[in-house]
């Protein structure tokens, strides 16, 4: 059995099927890690969940903030502004894709393979049983009857720094966004979630999330998506996988089972231009 984790697809059906050719990828063996953001941007979000909801248990997927911007619309709290979407909610099995998505988990953890997925990244004040509970706490939430009012008010950027005694809103958007949105971080655990550049273009004093000093999610292996422009990493323990398939870049598989972890990529059409 193989073990692979791909990077965002963000709706680029045709370049995942060649990257699931190009590694061999058996469903009845092997397993396969999505990253998130499997919508959004791509021209064919709809083939794209529907593939891996049909994989079952032998696809595990976390949710980003793409695909969480879809239950958003969903649930009439966001405008519909993407024609692969609007795909997903007039298809006659719309419901279902969208209710299978809200029960993707925000991070995945195998301790026989040491590999730990989430879509974006931790905040430095997490260690890896902290970030756990955290995400168990918002799935419960997108996955009860407190769902539509979370999405309802998800969007924000405050609070911006991790509290335990946060509550209510405060606490699910923070959770959120730490694991769908987080990109760069400061030394005192502030989010800095308006920058999306490469490492170099953030405001100062920010740093990547990864390389703020004291993380206490240091000695884990993590596996991320997100973020397309962050380039080549030589980091312990950091695999960021999104190589930006949807603007003409790669789609990249990392086989997690082998010593050293492998990387296979195809290269994508750009189905968008930056900023558009």
């Amino acid at each position: 059995m193989a073990v692979y984790a791909v990077g965002d697809l963000q709706g680029c059906f045709e370049p995942f099927q060649a990257l699931l050719e190009r590694i061999g990828f058996d469903p009845a063996r092997d397993r396969l890690w999505l990253c998130g953001d499997l919508v959004n941007r791509g021209p064919d979000s709809l083939a794209c969940l529907r593939f891996v909801r049909d994989l079952g248990d032998a696809a595990v997927s976390v949710l980003g903030n793409h695909d969480l911007h879809l239950l958003a619309i969903a649930a009439g709290h966001a405008p519909l502004d993407d024609a692969g979407l609007a795909a997903v909610l007039r298809a006659p099995d719309g419901n279902d894709l969208v209710h299978w998505l809200s029960r993707r988990p925000l991070l995945h953890h195998d301790p026989d393979l040491g590999f730990t997925l989430v879509h974006a990244g931790l905040p430095p004040q997490w260690d890896l049983e902290q970030a756990r509970a955290r995400a168990r706490e918002l799935e419960a939430v997108l996955r009860g009857p407190e769902c539509e009012a979370f999405l309802s008010r998800m969007y924000g950027d405050r609070p911006d720094r991790w509290r335990d005694d946060l509550t209510g809103i405060d606490r699910l958007r923070f959770i959120c966004n730490a694991f769908t949105r987080l990109r760069f971080c400061h030394p005192d655990g502030r989010l800095e979630l308006s920058a999306k550049g490469p490492p170099g273009s953030q405001p100062p004093g920010a740093l990547p999330w990864f390389a703020v000093p004291g993380r206490r999610s240091a000695g884990e292996r993590i596996v991320f998506g997100h973020w397309s422009t962050l380039g080549t990493v030589d980091h312990p323990g950091v695999h960021p996988l999104d190589t930006g398939c949807v603007w003409g870049g790669r789609l990249t598989a990392l086989r997690l089972d082998a010593d050293p972890p492998a990387r296979t990529a195809v290269d994508c059409p750009p189905c968008r231009a930056p900023g558009h």
